[in-house]
């Protein structure tokens, strides 16, 4: 196998991704451990629609409790860097 990038450079010396528990302690620190819907939109950046979609096809792991869904945080930082 070919260890090179397209511009020469050894592709074994690239940092793989930080851990999911490495950035779970400074993503989103100014969220609980566990948040809802309306959270994950703001912490997305994204509509209530897209949201409700991410956790209804389990895109984003959650639990439903209730009428609420709980979203873990750890869930969220997984999604965004393809982990889970």
């Amino acid at each position: 196998m070919n260890n090179l990038f397209e511009n020469g450079e050894d592709k074994s010396k690239v940092n793989p991704l930080p851990n999911t528990n490495d950035l779970y302690k400074v993503m989103f620190t100014s969220y609980p451990d566990v948040v809802n819907i309306t959270q994950l939109k703001e912490m997305l950046n994204i509509g209530i629609t897209l949201a409700y979609k991410l956790v209804k096809h389990n895109t984003i792991q959650s639990l439903k409790i209730g009428r609420e869904y709980k979203i873990p945080k750890a869930n969220i930082i997984s999604y965004l860097t393809h982990q889970n």
